[in-house]
């Protein structure tokens, strides 16, 4: 009786029907696909994207060279050196990323102390070359300073969660 059942089912291409019919009911139902460059989908205040240094507002940099987001960061992707200035306080003469190396994971900007080093929204970077994702002091100041305005809506944003 057994092989008389799956002859039928055999000869009837009940699979392939049902395998159509899934087919069918995806096909006519809304597509959720984002044209990517026309529309972006919404980001969350914490998304971890390209590295920017901060400064205070009399536009002095943040970081005072306590080497945390260094000894932290589990791809050894950041360098820094310190040296002491005049006034007895210290600062970085030299803070670079290596973007090849790094895992994003938001460590360093959990350990620093004066919220000096953050992760922006920004996502749209590139490198053509190796050395073009090797972020140093400079670059850092600059982006932080091009998109300072997001990086404070969302730091204030994520305040009442720490």
């Amino acid at each position: 009786m057994n092989k008389l059942i799956n002859f039928f089912k055999s000869f009837l291409l009940l699979e392939l029907l049902k395998g159509m019919s899934v087919t069918g009911k995806y096909f006519f139902a809304p597509h959720v696909t984002v044209q990517y460059p026309d529309e972006k989908t919404p980001q969350s205040f914490r998304f971890r994207g390209l590295h920017a240094q901060r400064r205070y507002a009399n536009g002095e940099e943040r970081c005072i060279g306590c080497k945390l987001c260094e000894a932290v960061c589990p791809a050894l992707a950041i360098k820094i050196e310190v040296a002491e200035r005049e006034d007895g306080t210290r600062r970085t003469t030299q803070y670079d990323i290596d973007l090849t190396k790094c895992i994003f994971c938001g460590f360093c900007e959990e350990s620093c102390p004066v919220d000096a080093i953050v992760e922006t929204r920004v996502f749209e970077y590139h490198g053509e070359k190796r050395g073009d994702l090797y972020y140093t002091k400079p670059m850092l100041l600059e982006i932080g300073d091009k998109y300072e305005e997001q990086i404070a809506k969302d730091r204030a944003a994520d305040a009442k969660y720490r």
